[in-house]
């Protein structure tokens, strides 16, 4: 199976609309008989899907074409909810100024705007709150390391 999540790497990262594209997650799951394939693609202005069902067509007809699944399968392209954790250095970097909820390794969440990220980890601009003070605003460095997960907020402002 994993041998064959690879192959599917490698055929999704080739029918990529464009460079602006990049593969997030390519997952298999056994389900009543049934490969199910799926893929998760980000872009750097957004996933339409149009190019969800392009990638689709094209990864399922290289898969016909090889005869890379002699099973029946069912194969899902789409873009990763927000709900979903970001996984790449790329996710990060198209969510900066955005607002982030971290879950560090040790259970404590952090809540802070995006500000930059580097080979080791990501600075959040956080707000500092104590009792009978002023809220303030500090810019704190977090190690990838140390991130156990990282969700966009949603904002309706």
């Amino acid at each position: 199976m994993t041998e064959l999540r690879k192959a599917i790497g490698e055929l999704v990262e080739k029918h990529l609309p464009d460079e602006t594209h990049f593969v997030v997650e390519v997952k298999l799951e056994e389900n009543a008989g049934k490969t199910k394939i799926l893929i998760l693609i980000d872009a750097d202005q957004g996933v339409t899907i149009q190019a969800c069902a392009k990638l689709s067509r094209a990864v399922s007809g290289e898969l016909e074409e090889n005869e890379m699944i002699g099973e029946a399968y069912v194969i899902e392209v789409s873009s990763p909810g927000l709900d979903f954790p970001l996984s790449s250095a790329r996710q990060y970097q198209k969510n900066i100024g955005r607002e982030l909820k971290l879950t560090l390794n040790s259970g404590t969440d952090v809540l802070g705007k995006l500000l930059e990220i580097d080979a080791t980890g990501v600075k959040l601009l956080v707000k500092k709150k104590e009792k009978g003070k002023k809220a303030t605003e500090e810019e704190l460095h977090y190690p990838f390391a140390e991130i156990k997960k990282s969700i966009v907020q949603v904002s309706f402002k």
